[in-house]
């Protein structure tokens, strides 16, 4: 199973969600359905960053370290090869 922490962005707003998921496409439809408490009414929400995590717990520690950081450190990381997005189809 893979594991995927990830970012979204409100086209609305500007602000970033950060999160953990093991399927990335289903949890972008929760959180512009209104079925995730924090995003609801806060979309639409955008990918805009997706890394893939070899388990559980390294996705879970990469998730909160990035619930730390500032703006312009994710939005410098969007920018960064790790970023899987542009391969997303």
């Amino acid at each position: 199973m893979l594991h995927y922490v990830y970012i979204l962005q409100s086209q609305t707003s500007g602000k970033y969600y950060k999160g953990y998921t093991t399927d990335y496409k289903k949890r972008l439809l929760e959180h512009n359905e209104g079925l995730s408490r924090w995003t609801a009414g806060k979309g639409p929400w955008q990918l805009v960053y997706l890394e893939t995590c070899e388990t559980k717990t390294a996705a879970l520690k990469r998730e909160k370290m990035l619930k730390r950081q500032h703006h312009a450190y994710l939005d410098w990381l969007i920018g960064q090869e790790i970023n899987e997005v542009s391969g997303v189809g």
